[in-house]
Formats: C-alpha cells, sequence, structure tokens
C-alpha cells in the first residue's frame, strides 16, 4: 500500500513539472516575439497609388502597374500587418500632386518624397523608392450635361396640396460614357417617388435611374426633392368672356356674357384671387361650319392657383 503511494506521488510531481516547464515554454516563446517584433526590420513594401479628385470623365488604365516600391525601415510589430496584406494605399491628389498629359498622369515619385512620408507615418522610415516617376496611363469618356425629370406618385391628405411646383436641389446632371451612349440622352429620370396620405413638407432624396443605359455614371447620383404642402381649397369667380378673331362685318349676340371659373388654391392665398386675373376667350377661327357655340378657354390665370376649370363648356351665339 505504502509503495502505491510513492508511486502517485512521485506521478504527481512528474506532471507538475511538466506543466511547468509547458508554462515556461510559453512564457519564453511570448516573450522571444515580442522581442523580435520590437527589432528593426528593412524591407521593401509595395505602396499602391490611389489617385484622388479626378474628373468624372476620367477612367484609369492598367490598375496593377500603379504601384511603387518604397524600401523602408521599421519595427516588427509595425511591418507585421503587411503578412496579411500585399500594399499599403496612399492618396496622390489628381489636381495638385500629378503632371497632366494627353494620355496619362505623371507622378514625379522623389519630388513627392514627403507626401509618401507622410502617409506612412512616423513608424516607417524611407531609405529609397523606385521607380522615379510614374507614369499613370487613362482614357477621357464623353460626358454632357442634361437635366433631371421627376417621376412620382404622389397622394395628398384630404385638403392638401402642393403649393408651387417640386424643387430638385440640382437642376442637371453630368453623364458620363462612350460618346455613342452619351449621345442618345436628353435627360435623366428619377426612381419613382411614391409617397401616400401627404399633410406636411415634403424633402426627401431620390435615386436618378441611369438602368436604361448601358455603361453610363451619372455625377451626382441622386437628388433632393422639396416641396411646400398647404391646406387648399377650393373657389369660384365669375369671369368676362371675350371674343377674339371675328370678322369685322359679321356681328354676332352670344350668351352668357360670363361664365363661372372654379380655382383650387391655398387657404393663405384665397382671399387674394380676383376675377380680373383670369382672362377666358372665345376665338371665332375656331368654329366649323354651320356650328353654333364657342368653345371658352382660360388663357390667363394666378400662377398660385391651380386645376382650374370653366362650368359653361360651350357659350351659344346668334348672327345678327
Amino acid at each position: 500500500m505504502d509503495t502505491k503511494k510513492k508511486i502517485n506521488i512521485l506521478d504527481h510531481l512528474k506532471e507538475k513539472k511538466v506543466k511547468r516547464f509547458g508554462l515556461f515554454f510559453v512564457v519564453a516563446f511570448i516573450f522571444l516575439i515580442f522581442s523580435k517584433l520590437s527589432n528593426d526590420y528593412k524591407q521593401t513594401v509595395n505602396l499602391k497609388v490611389n489617385l484622388i479628385n479626378t474628373d468624372d470623365e476620367i477612367l484609369l488604365k492598367n490598375d496593377s502597374a500603379n504601384y511603387i516600391q518604397a524600401y523602408v525601415e521599421a519595427k516588427g510589430i509595425t511591418l507585421m500587418p503587411l503578412i496579411f496584406n500585399a500594399y499599403k494605399s496612399f492618396d496622390v491628389n489628381a489636381k495638385s500632386d500629378v503632371a497632366l498629359k494627353s494620355d496619362y498622369f505623371i507622378f514625379d515619385v522623389q519630388k513627392h518624397k514627403y507626401l509618401i512620408e507622410d502617409q506612412l507615418g512616423n513608424s516607417f522610415e524611407l531609405i529609397s523608392l523606385m521607380p522615379d516617376t510614374l507614369l499613370i496611363p487613362y482614357a477621357k469618356r464623353a460626358s454632357k450635361l442634361v437635366p433631371i425629370k421627376l417621376k412620382k406618385k404622389i397622394n395628398y391628405a384630404v385638403g392638401y396640396d402642393i403649393k408651387g411646383d417640386y424643387k430638385l436641389d440640382v437642376d442637371s446632371v453630368k453623364i458620363v460614357g462612350s460618346a455613342s451612349e452619351v449621345n442618345k440622352i436628353n435627360a435623366i429620370t428619377t426612381e419613382e417617388l411614391s409617397l401616400n396620405n401627404v399633410n406636411s413638407a415634403i424633402n426627401t432624396t431620390v435615386r436618378l435611374d441611369a438602368s436604361g443605359y448601358n455603361n453610363i455614371e451619372i455625377f451626382p447620383k441622386e437628388a433632393v426633392v422639396s416641396g411646400t404642402v398647404k391646406r387648399f381649397t377650393e373657389g369660384t369667380v365669375e369671369v368676362s368672356i371675350a371674343i377674339i378673331n371675328q370678322p369685322q362685318n359679321i356681328t354676332i349676340n352670344y350668351f352668357p356674357k360670363t361664365v363661372s371659373v372654379a380655382y383650387y388654391v391655398d387657404l393663405e392665398s384665397y382671399n387674394a384671387v380676383k376675377a380680373l386675373d383670369f382672362v377666358v376667350e372665345c376665338d371665332y377661327a375656331d368654329l366649323d361650319d354651320n356650328q353654333t357655340y364657342l368653345i371658352p378657354k382660360i388663357v390667363k390665370k394666378p400662377d398660385f392657383v391651380k386645376h382650374v376649370n370653366i362650368k359653361q363648356k360651350r357659350i351659344d351665339f346668334i348672327k345678327l
């Protein structure tokens, strides 16, 4: 029995020694890693040129060639992310950092060494750069400005309507693409704006729809739609009729002499509507042979009223 106890004790001690050794090994390995990561190393880093602020028409070619090789010195912990990423990106401003030729941008690498150092940061010491000059090829696409057409399906709550017109924060957009496609386009329509039971001001963003065109880009790609929504009411006024294009040798008598004009107006403007703001005309030249009535038409109305309608659709007359 004592012998078995001694054996168990020895096994337990051996197991503890193994665990201690394993723990010591792990701690030593961690210290080794940190020691290595805190050392300085020299390494070549691929820098990918990201050209910013280019014109919308510019299409960069051969993106795989837009790299600079930077020979740097840095701590191991700084270089470690490059194990997982093949390159680091840095921005080059097309408006100020490059020279523009007809088919390519010229980036003077040595002249802009400071730019690369700034974006790499203080953790890197830049030793050398290759090549001295980088050529970035591009193609220029066709472009033109076209107006925006709002596609909408808006239903208002009872007694409400839009006052004035819908407004877009941009009235035109730039379309960019092949010349053959660009020349076909005279306007760009928005995606449908669908609203129901509207009783307050409209202010929302809609995307522009280029789905019907091949390889066309739009700048900007969306627009803000706004509109003033007010309470509306219906009103009527009696307006005198004017006969135009009546031959001088013909005299007629017509009835009625006035017509009732119904209109829709916001409550705030209701009292501003006057009969003299409307002009109703009957054009004698529009008469067909043997026709004994004239058709009244509204040729003038206030800009702020809508849904104008003449209740009398015909004006009877006789020749004297």
